[in-house]
């Protein structure tokens, strides 16, 4: 014996083991919940400071055009008071004497420099003095605008201020009006000044200072021509052509709503727009701003924060990653030993000598103690298995049966008898399914009925199957199964195998030749008979079962009798072996064609029938009417000379009316007959609804 082997020293643990799945989907999961959590923070805080921050400026917007408009609205009011002030030291003597008028207009009242223009016109509207920048002007100088307001001054008898009466920018006035009362109260006349609309007393230049390009401050009338703008250019233009305000303006002038002094802002996707009105003059303040231009410096303030806000959640998450990987190294180092373990080496079978275990408390600690007695308990269980298993393949390799033992449908081993009689090599079959032994899906699925029900009864198994060898060709055995554990499946099966293909093939051969045709290799007459008729009595046999309109639920099945059309010409021309040739063509043709729903015989000389159980009669006359054109499609050559062939075709349904195998094939022959005598290579069908005392069919088609 050769000494033992020191087991190897234990590798030196790596200074990192890498986590596993379920660790990383966890760091993974942490991450995730840090980057969700500070995003929607971080999203939660910029939308609260942007809407804040839009707050405070439509405040202080809406603020701002009110405090505008009042400022305009005194500066009106003031107006008003200065031309009452005039109006008041005008007596009804002055209209008589335009000289002392005069004299009173340019020297004896300090109000009249307040306006740019005065005139005073008596009540039969005559203009007794247009004054104008401190000199006299001709009455027919007067702007017919101005003639008009003090026209509807005289008629109403209240003060006015007049609409804007501009031709020119430089030119644009507004005109105050103020009616000259007698004593009894009726209208002396009236006295009107003047201003310029760009006057330190209305809309001075300075208004509009300090100019910004991202706010605009407008004065405009109701009926939208600009007044005041941070842009002169654009005074006397449209309100309907500034950007951010022309909608906002459109949408008030469409609601038709009145000018009031109190203010409101419309917050746009680009503009933020204030407007308040002065009602006495029907003039509007407006506030336009761009807001991206407002609110850029807090949207720096915001992408700089983000900016912190995703270093810093970087930092946090590689935080926590680090965190659970320290954290999780024991489990990972377990994880990778676990692994080792389920890896033994090439050499042997044993588990590796040099796995490192943890040391670690918890659930980790448990499982390593769990694993550590795994592995002393898989050591003893080899070596009992070796021992074992030098027994049990010498067992194999020298017995005269073939022995399989199978498990759940695998073929966990195969003795060399075995692998001899099914043509493989040793060890080949091993661990491969046990399916693999039979021809088809539906052979295999057949036998396990057959074993289960043999095992329900009797705990054992004993009988003759045909397995497939390697090469294809079959082999019969005498099969013999026993439990690993008496009377279970379940712990595995142990079969014992014969060779029995020798004296099968002489039984089987017999039986072929009594039952099939010699030259098509169908049924011949007398197994047609004998299928036909125990199909006939089981379905006598079988419950009837009904649907709600009283049809069976299952097909009735049909017949389909064949009759060759021009057979004669073949046999006659081309000889006896031309039409065999012909018969076993067709015969294949046919069990090609029906194999899967049903099956063939040849009833003599050329003639044929098929049976397909269970089938409907739609069913079955598409089956007709594709072998008649199969047969009709094929053009067999004989000796240089090409031949038509055809088939007439009866179909008959196997219903309740038919009860024996006579009456079947005469219908059949006889819906045969009417497809002859209609013109051949046709398919004719009857039922039998009209069936004789005897049970045979009347003649005639349906």
């Amino acid at each position: 014996m050769t000494p033992a082997t020191p087991p190897a020293p234990p590798h030196d643990a790596p200074g990192w083991w890498v986590p596993g799945t379920l660790v990383l989907r966890l760091m993974l999961v942490a991450v995730l919940a840090v980057a969700l959590s500070g995003a929607l923070s971080a999203w939660l805080v910029t939308r609260a400071s942007g809407q804040e921050a839009v707050r405070r400026v439509v405040a202080q917007q809406t603020d701002e055009v009110e405090v505008v408009a009042r400022l305009l609205a005194s500066k009106i009011e003031q107006s008003q008071k200065v031309l009452r002030t005039v109006a008041a030291g005008i007596t009804p003597a002055m209209l008589e004497s335009p000289s002392t008028l005069e004299w009173i207009l340019q020297q004896g009242l300090p109000a009249v420099q307040f306006f740019d223009a005065m005139q005073v016109a008596r009540d039969n509207g005559e203009l007794r003095i247009n004054l104008r920048a401190g000199r006299l002007e001709k009455a027919a100088d007067l702007d017919p605008a101005e003639r008009d307001a003090l026209r509807r001054t005289l008629v109403d008898g209240k003060p006015l201020v007049s609409e804007l009466i501009a031709a020119r920018t430089s030119g644009a006035r507004v005109m105050f009006t103020m009616p000259l009362h007698r004593e009894d109260g009726t209208v002396l006349g009236v006295v009107a000044g003047v201003l310029r609309l760009q006057s330190q007393g209305l809309l001075p230049p300075s208004m509009t200072l300090p100019a910004r390009e991202d706010s605009r401050l407008i004065v405009f009338t109701r009926d939208g021509t600009i007044l005041s703008h941070s842009d002169p250019t654009r005074i006397l233009g449209q309100v309907r052509d500034e950007p951010g305000l022309a909608p906002v303006y459109a949408q008030w002038q469409s609601q038709a709503q009145p000018v009031v002094g109190r203010g409101a802002t419309h917050v746009q996707p680009d503009h933020i727009v204030s407007m308040a009105g002065m009602p006495l003059p029907q003039w509007i303040v407006a506030r336009v701003s761009h807001s991206q231009a407002l609110l850029e410096p807090l949207q720096g303030a915001q992408r700089e924060a983000w900016w912190l806000a995703a270093a810093s959640m970087l930092l946090c998450m590689l935080l926590v990653a680090a965190i659970m990987a320290f954290m999780a190294q024991p489990l990972a180092q377990l994880t990778h030993s676990a692994r080792r373990m389920l890896r033994p080496d090439a050499r042997s079978s044993d588990p590796p000598q040099d796995l490192v275990w943890p040391r670690a408390g918890g659930e980790v600690g448990e499982l390593v103690r769990v694993f550590e007695g795994l592995v002393r308990q898989g050591r003893q269980q080899q070596l009992n298995q070796s021992t074992l298993g030098g027994q049990f393949q010498a067992i194999l390799d020298n017995a005269s049966v073939g022995i399989v033992i199978s498990r759940h449908g695998m073929l966990d081993v195969v003795g060399r008898q075995a692998s001899v009689m099914l043509g493989y090599a040793a060890g080949e079959l091993q661990g491969r399914p046990a399916s693999t032994l039979h021809a088809t899906e539906a052979d295999y699925a057949r036998l396990g009925e057959r074993v289960q029900a043999e095992f329900s009864a009797h705990g054992t198994f004993d009988g003759d199957v045909c397995f497939i060898r390697k090469d294809g060709t079959p082999v019969w055995a005498r099969v013999q199964g026993r439990g690993v554990r008496p009377g279970e499946m379940d712990g595995g099966t142990v079969w014992i195998l014969e060779d029995i293909t020798a004296a099968r093939e002489a039984q089987v051969q017999l039986a072929w030749e009594q039952t099939h045709d010699a030259l098509t290799q169908l049924y011949n007459r007398a197994a047609f008979d004998e299928r036909l008729g125990l199909l006939l009595a089981e379905r006598s046999a079988r419950p009837r079962v009904l649907d709600a309109q009283g049809q069976e639920l299952h097909g009735h099945g049909v017949v389909l009798f064949m009759d060759l059309d021009h057979f004669t010409v073949v046999n006659d021309i081309a000889g006896h072996d031309a039409g065999d040739d012909v018969l076993r063509h067709v015969a294949r043709l046919l069990e090609s064609q029906v194999r899967q729903i049903g099956w063939a015989a040849r009833l003599g000389g050329d003639e044929f029938a098929v049976v397909l159980p269970g089938c409907a009669l739609a069913r079955g006359q598409a089956v007709a009417e594709q072998l008649r054109a199969s047969v009709q499609a094929w053009e067999p050559s004989y000796q240089g000379r090409s031949f038509t062939l055809g088939v007439s075709i009866g179909l008959v349904v196997l219903d309740a009316s038919l009860q024996d195998v006579p009456s079947v094939l005469y219908a059949a022959d006889m819906a045969c007959y009417d497809a002859k005598r209609a013109g051949r290579n046709r398919v004719e069908t009857r039922h039998a609804n009209q069936a004789t005392a005897s049970g045979r069919m009347a003649l005639g088609p349906v």
